[in-house]
């Protein structure tokens, strides 16, 4: 059976990107993107949701969003889905969480229009996207300082 995990996100930071690094030195940054969905119900009346996604994003292309994007800026992020689980400390249940990893990030807005990063490369690939080793990408067990 084929499978096919991909997500295509654009929205606003919800929050500084943080900025970490791994005990091997990949840079981690762990941003919260704010997507809005607007439409018009059957009786004319408009609405509007709003979704929080968790994004990480790896190696240089965390350094540049860490350096150029701050809480608001308009940002496109290209990835897939991750589900993280967990067993909770305090009450030993299990728990779980999708999030996004990315592969490609665009920064939107531009320095003159106030929005966004100041100027640097529009698109920046994320290591994730090349082949690369496995351990690029911290494994659930490996100590990520969050």
């Amino acid at each position: 059976m084929a499978s096919f995990n991909k997500v295509i996100l654009v929205g606003n930071l919800t929050r500084d990107p943080e900025l970490r690094y791994t005990p091997k030195g990949v840079a981690i940054a762990k941003i919260g993107l704010a997507v809005n969905r607007v439409w018009t119900n059957e009786s004319g009346e408009k609405k509007e949701e709003t979704t929080f996604v968790d994004v990480d994003i790896f190696g240089r292309t965390a350094e540049n969003v860490a350096q150029y994007m701050r809480k608001g800026s308009p940002i496109l992020i290209d990835g897939r889905l991750r589900l993280d689980q967990w067993d909770d400390k305090q009450t030993g249940q299990k728990r779980s969480k999708l999030a996004v990893v990315a592969e490609t990030v665009q920064f939107l807005g531009s320095a003159r229009s106030g929005e966004g990063p100041a100027p640097a490369p529009r698109t920046t690939p994320s290591p994730a996207a090349a082949p690369e080793p496995a351990d690029a990408e911290p494994s659930p067990d490996d100590d990520v300082p969050f």
